[in-house]
This record gives C-alpha cells, structure tokens and sequence, in this order.
C-alpha cells in the first residue's frame, strides 16, 4: 500500500503535468511563459502533496505495516 493515497496519486499527477507542459513549451521555439508554467506547477505537487497528507489523505505509517 506504499504511496497509495490521494495526497501521492495527486502530486504525480500535478507533477508530470507540470513536466509535460514545461518540455512541450520547448518545442520548436522556447515559450518562456509556458516554460515557467510548467516548472511552477511541478514544483507546487510536492508542496500540495505534502499538505494533503499532513490534512489526512496520506497513507497511515502505522496501518501500512500493521501496528
């Protein structure tokens, strides 16, 4: 059950958006803009990850190995 939550299911998500918006904006000609869209929001999954699993929708540490 090792990062089978909400809260890690979302950061990846955000986070290869995030990657895919940021390598698309490189193509042909580099769009700043998009380029930084992309890094922002890659960077924010961590920090939205992070928070959902502090608010509870992380994987409980003690159900995970049985305790």
């Amino acid at each position: 059950m090792h990062g089978s939550s909400p809260a890690a299911w979302t950061g990846v998500i955000m986070c290869l958006a995030g990657i895919t918006i940021g390598g698309v904006a490189l193509i042909p000609d580099p769009n700043w803009l998009w380029f930084t869209i992309g890094c922002v929001l890659t960077l924010a999954s961590g920090i939205v990850a992070w928070g959902m699993a502090a608010a509870g929708f992380g994987v409980d540490r003690a159900s995970e190995h049985g305790h």
